[in-house]
């Protein structure tokens, strides 16, 4: 149950952010500047409880790699996308009245865009998180939270820059995007994911 409220709280904490840097403002550099921030200070609060995910797209990557059971990875989904759905609903709370500019990206770009740059996150969770090496590090969560930050100035304006279902659903709810276009995020992030727990194991056949 810690382990599910953490995740809960993290995905809660992380999508809160996001919607209220972004709706009915003029963005510029603070939203990347603070996700990234946020996931970072996330990561290491929560790291040692639940590992913290806090994205089923980084829960699939696990159970590929063989860090995270199949029914624990239910649990957690779940609770990533309720804490999300939440934090979307008190954002419009917080945010009453304000604009909302509903994105609409080229599908082709934004599934490439959401695949390259969340496997580079699923990617950079399995080596500084779960991998021999660089075990019992303190940086981990300066590289996760560093690399959604590069990611959504990288690719933002192009995809939206979820790199995350459960943050997909969240600005869905939201409003930023239009529900038509959930499949883009669902499909390029859980296939990164799993893609990124392959390339991991296939390189590095020392931690299976």
């Amino acid at each position: 149950m810690n382990k599910l409220a953490t995740e809960f709280m993290g995905t809660f904490i992380l999508v809160l952010t996001i919607g209220c840097t972004v709706v009915g403002t003029n963005p510029g550099v603070i939203p990347p500047l603070a996700i990234g921030a946020v996931l970072m200070a996330l990561v290491f609060a929560g790291g040692h409880i639940s590992g913290a995910h806090y994205n089923p797209a980084v829960t699939a990557g696990l159970v590929v790699r063989g860090r995270c059971s199949a029914s624990d990875a239910v649990g957690y989904m779940v609770a990533q996308t309720i804490g999300a759905v939440l934090a979307a609903l008190v954002v419009g709370f917080l945010k009453a009245g304000a604009p909302v500019v509903v994105g609409n990206p080229d599908v082709a770009r934004a599934l490439l865009a959401e695949f390259l740059f969340t496997f580079a996150l699923v990617y950079v969770v399995l080596n500084v998180a779960t991998a021999k090496g660089t075990a019992n590090n303190s940086f981990y969560g300066l590289a996760i939270g560093s690399t959604v930050m590069a990611g959504a100035f990288a690719v933002g304006g192009i995809s939206g820059g979820a790199f995350n279902p459960a943050v997909a659903i969240g600005i869905t709810v939201m409003g930023l995007s239009a529900w038509s276009n959930i499949w883009i995020f669902v499909v390029a992030n859980f296939a990164a994911g799993i893609v990124a727990g392959a390339v991991f194991k296939a390189l590095n056949p020392q931690d299976a």
